[in-house]
């Protein structure tokens, strides 16, 4: 039995144990401690601790019954470390890899493979992980290695002094750059989805022109607030779908003109074709720029190969 609320204004930016005792008063407030230390308490379909804040309109869901619990614990799970240094790790993260346990997904994720290669990041909120990929997105993904540079990373990404840089292979059309400023929120009708709201947060991605072959593009993407979702939901909105984004594009859209083998590829391609190509920030100690950058994986490469060939 999972029942969902969501927080109200009056309830903003108060602990998680205390929110959620105030939207679930048959329950008492250490039965509630409890399931969310024991992963039967989610907010926004992630693991959370007690003492951490929800906001205005987050979704808390509890399941009292479900005996299955979310593990934090540490596996042995394969992935791809692309430079270590004292304060943090650059992942190079492969498409299929879920960040870290929550509603649906109950271990087998980075955040295992974290906690099992680095122990040390046990002791860290979400193994150390200060921002998300979607699970079928590739690309450049950093973890913090201590609270101190956990703190300093999350409060430039607050302030917008990242720099995050995305490539897209779309369905459709487009010339030159152009500016998607959209407030993003929850989908009201399908929880698992976001969507463009009027009453949703601030979103704003820019976006330009790499490549053009025929009708589908290569984008170059850049994005300065992190909304989940939130290249999919804008370029969607804009009828410039991701291939293989069975969310956002249901359908599987096809580009004008496509052959049946161009169709038959586009068609199969098994992952939303989104890649986070570079990550830039400055480094706390040297103030110097730090910017590690990765290649377009295979998958990728190949498609675009197709779509050139076959068009």
């Amino acid at each position: 039995m999972t029942i969902i609320k969501n927080v109200p204004f009056d309830l903003a930016n108060t602990r998680v144990d205390k929110a959620a005792s105030e939207l679930f008063p048959d329950f008492s407030r250490t039965q509630i401690k409890k399931w969310i230390l024991d992963g039967r308490i989610l907010i926004n379909g992630d693991l959370s601790k007690p003492k951490e804040y929800v906001q205005e309109n987050d979704e808390i869901e509890i399941n009292p019954i479900e005996e299955k619990k979310v593990s934090w614990e540490a596996q042995n799970i394969n992935f791809d470390v692309h430079y270590e240094a004292d304060d943090f790790i650059v992942i190079n993260k492969s498409p299929g890899l879920v960040m870290h346990p929550g509603s649906g997904c109950y271990d087998g994720t980075l955040a295992n493979g974290l906690i099992y290669r680095f122990p040390e990041l046990a002791s860290l909120p979400r193994s150390g992980i200060v921002h998300r990929l979607d699970k079928d997105t590739s690309g450049v993904l950093l973890i913090a290695r201590n609270e101190k540079f956990r703190n300093y990373f999350i409060n430039q990404m607050q302030t917008r002094s990242i720099k995050k840089e995305y490539i897209a292979v779309v369905v459709g059309s487009t010339l030159g750059s152009f500016s998607i400023e959209e407030p993003i929120g929850r989908d009201r009708f399908n929880r698992t989805k976001m969507a463009i709201r009027s009453d949703g947060k601030e979103a704003i991605t820019r976006v330009k022109l790499n490549e053009s072959i025929k009708n589908y593009s290569i984008l170059d993407i850049a994005i300065e607030t992190g909304r989940t979702h939130q290249i999919r939901v804008h370029l969607s909105a804009k009828k410039l779908p991701i291939i293989g984004d069975r969310v956002y594009d249901p359908g599987k859209s096809i580009g004008k003109g496509s052959n049946e083998k161009l169709i038959k590829i586009i068609r199969s391609f098994p992952r939303q074709a989104l890649h986070a190509r570079l990550l830039s920030f400055t480094c706390p100690t040297t103030e110097k720029e730090l910017s590690f950058e990765l290649p377009l994986p295979k998958d990728m490469q190949n498609l675009i190969t197709d779509i050139k060939k076959h068009s």
